[in-house]
């Protein structure tokens, strides 16, 4: 069925940048809107970005003015660009896509596996 990729993780400085990216692939679908989602070890999970499938962006006040997130709608991937990277921003991050069908069938919510990003000297 439907698969969702998480990449670009990694361990980074404080200060420094990341770029992640989500891949969606499978069975025919439209992609709706697209979330980035964050959850620190015995955190709970906190939403970071999501953008429309339009277009509109909005962010959590933590990583707003540092962070953007774009899509692809050809490739049905959504990116997260992540700068000023601070220790706080440890997480493994996710990436969950609402997925239209072309089937007569309801839309629903898929999530990767996640990508660790660690922020540390």
């Amino acid at each position: 069925q439907v698969q969702v990729v998480e990449s670009g993780g990694g361990l980074v400085q404080p200060g420094g940048s990341l770029r992640l990216s989500c891949a969606v692939s499978g069975s025919p679908f439209f992609v709706g809107t697209m979330r980035w989602y964050r959850q620190a070890p015995g955190s709970q999970r906190e939403l970071v970005a999501s953008i429309t499938s339009g277009g509109d962006t909005s962010y959590a006040d933590s990583v707003k003015g540092r962070s953007t997130i774009s899509r692809d709608n050809v490739k049905n991937t959504v990116y997260l660009q992540m700068n000023g990277l601070k220790p706080e921003d440890t997480a493994v991050y996710y990436c969950e896509a609402r997925i239209i069908p072309l089937r007569n069938t309801p839309p629903s919510d898929y999530w990767g596996q996640g990508t660790q990003v660690t922020v540390s000297h």
